[in-house]
């Protein structure tokens, strides 16, 4: 209501127009596919490569030699220039971490001695890793013996070590250690201080490091979960507590121990291994056994050096040792549709791009196909993330192969490159052959560092191949206008220049706008940002306030996207020509807005006219 003015006077009025929305977070990536360790089907954010190397590892050996998984080519690729990456791990079979017991001690007591760790017939309490899979398997104990090194034991596996307790007290130090190291040579990971069993005490084990574990549910189902368990967060990287026995009250308000039997329960001085039991799959080694090595049907069968379905010898269904011949019956496939499927909640999960390195579109109806659809149908669904994929095996040389896998899909939220190229291994030094989508996912991170996604991910300046040596094929102006033709981008050489990518086509067989990478990208990002900033309004009155501080959202950011070459033009409807007493009475706040978004320069046509001498030349 107006202000009702009857006498002179000075009126002030204060307008805010100065309201910010929320920035929205750092947005990156999510890859899928196998590592060497890590929590399985479990989303996780990495921020940097040595962040993904400790979570999930890295190189692995098969006999004399070593490999890497495409996921970790990948994931390095990418966090060279982002700062964050979703990862999922891919795992068969019945799967879960290690656990590992702390024996009481024998000779604790409230006057402070203590001795070995000896087996009274029960334990203090159980750690368990957090890292799933046969890979945390460093069966026996290392005890106080100086330099024995397990052959189990890795540097992608875990000991522990109760390193000292003071009954008096009633606390001990916990040391979380290397898997590969000796009793005269720790590699310590992790010091836990003045830990106790006592849960009304502020140093509980369980508070300190952490109870609570992460597990998908409803596995196989259209509808997969994480379901969290226990009381506290994790504070530990590599392991979470269970079946504590609990020493209530250890001290009474005087500082005494209240009940002197309760020091027995104390773990002993000691150090361990884990171990746990798993069936089915490979259990996290995609045809390897605990130690590295390759198997052929039987877990016995280690000391092969032949590995398979690595590198250029992924097959239409058999991928870095998983059976993917369907998204059903294999465990394989199945594990990739799960993670597909958790990622389609975009509340839960806010990524940009699915990047699904070793998964090939081959034709027909295996397993990588119903992989590569459903990761379509997600990024659709979700409408804010884009997909990098694969087309063809190496050393496919027939272009009419390539072009009729892609013509088989439709859409303007998936891209493919081809041919296959050529890397040198950063860990191993080996040259490798590698799919497109694996270097493609740092084409895009330095696409977004250095210009933004509304730029084209292609050419000399931001499509470079530096870590590149060669593509499979060298490709002719006519080999490239048949694949571009076929919305497949090529990956090209040139003398001088190296390999470059060469096209920014999406799947969109329709001419429009999105049939171009970077449009699509355009949209997401403002879809992504409009979206999380308008999610403050929800609930707010529907009026012509809250009109205006949508308007005061989206009209700044579009104007800097303007700004930034995305948009040639905009406009945003948000007032009563839209929004009608029919739609504020069934509670809808209704916007419009126009883009005009910004064309790349693909095709630059150049006429020369050669005049005879004396012309003159046109203004």
């Amino acid at each position: 209501m107006a202000e009702k003015i009857v006498s002179p006077g000075v009126f002030t009025k204060e307008i805010d127009a100065s309201f910010l929305p929320a920035a929205i977070g750092d947005i990156g990536a999510a890859v899928i596919g196998p590592t060497v360790k890590g929590p399985a089907l479990i989303p996780t954010v990495v921020s940097s490569y040595a962040e993904y190397q400790a979570k999930f590892g890295d190189v692995f050996k098969s006999g004399s030699n070593q490999f890497q998984y495409l996921t970790s080519i990948t994931a390095e690729n990418y966090l060279k220039h982002s700062g964050k990456l979703t990862v999922v791990r891919i795992l068969d079979g019945t799967f879960g971490g290690a656990t590992a017991t702390a024996p009481v001690g024998s000779g604790n007591s409230h006057t402070g001695s203590s001795s070995p760790g000896v087996a009274h017939g029960t334990t203090s309490f159980t750690l368990n890793t957090i890292a799933d899979g046969a890979i945390m398997n460093n069966t026996g104990s290392i005890g106080q013996s100086k330099n024995i090194l397990k052959d189990s034991g890795s540097i992608d596996n875990l000991r522990w070590e109760i390193a000292s307790t003071n009954p008096s007290r009633g606390t001990f130090t916990l040391l979380v250690r290397n898997g590969s190291d000796i009793q005269n040579r720790k590699q310590i990971l992790e010091t836990w201080n003045n830990l106790s069993l006592d849960p009304n005490s502020d140093n509980y084990i369980s508070k300190m490091i952490g109870d609570s574990k992460q597990e998908i549910q409803s596995r196989g189902t259209s509808d997969p979960y994480i379901q969290h368990s226990g009381n506290y967060p994790p504070k530990s990287k590599y392991v979470y507590i269970s079946n504590v026995k609990d020493t209530v009250d250890y001290l009474d308000e005087n500082g005494s121990i209240r009940v002197n039997a309760s020091s027995a329960s104390l773990p002993g001085i000691g150090s361990g291994s884990f171990d746990g039991s798993f069936s089915g799959g490979d259990n996290g080694y995609a045809g390897f056994d605990a130690l590295g090595l390759v198997v052929t049907g039987s877990s016995t069968a280690a000391g092969l050096t032949t590995a398979y379905s690595f590198f250029e010898s992924i097959g239409s269904s058999d991928s870095q040792g998983y059976a993917l011949s369907s998204t059903t019956t294999d465990d394989g496939g199945k594990s990739y549709i799960d993670a597909l499927s958790l990622l389609n909640n975009a509340d839960e999960y806010d990524v940009n791009m699915i990047l699904i390195p070793g998964i090939i579109d081959t034709g027909g109806t295996a397993g990588m196909n119903g992989i590569i659809t459903k990761a379509i149908d997600v990024c659709e669904a979700r409408g804010d993330c884009f997909l990098i994929y694969d087309i063809t095996n190496h050393n496919t040389t027939n272009l009419s192969t390539v072009t009729t896998e892609a013509g088989t899909r439709d859409s303007n939220y998936a891209a493919t490159y081809w041919p296959w190229v050529q890397v040198s291994d950063s860990q191993t030094g080996a040259f490798r052959w590698v799919p497109p989508s694996t270097v493609m996912a740092g084409i895009y991170a330095f696409n977004d560092k250095v210009a933004a996604p509304w730029f084209a991910p292609a050419g000399l300046n931001r499509g470079g191949l530096d870590n590149v040596i060669q593509a499979e094929r060298k490709l002719t102006h006519a080999n490239r206008d048949t694949l571009y033709d076929s919305n497949i981008n090529p990956i090209a050489t040139f003398p001088g220049q190296g390999v470059v990518v060469w096209g920014q086509k999406t799947l969109q067989k329709k001419a429009s706008a999105l049939d171009r990478v970077n449009v699509r990208r355009l949209m997401i990002k403002v879809k992504k940002f409009i979206a999380a900033s308008s999610r403050f309004l929800v609930f707010e009155q529907n009026n012509a306030t809250t009109r205006n501080r949508f308007l005061n959202i989206a009209n700044p950011y579009l104007e800097q996207v303007q700004a930034q070459s995305g948009l040639n033009a905009f406009k945003v409807v948000m007032d009563d020509t839209n929004n009608t007493p029919d739609i504020v009475d069934r509670n809808i706040l209704y916007g419009q807005i126009f883009l005009q978004p910004t064309r790349t320069a693909e095709f630059i046509v150049l006429d020369f006219t050669i005049q005879p001498t004396g012309a003159t030349f046109p203004e």
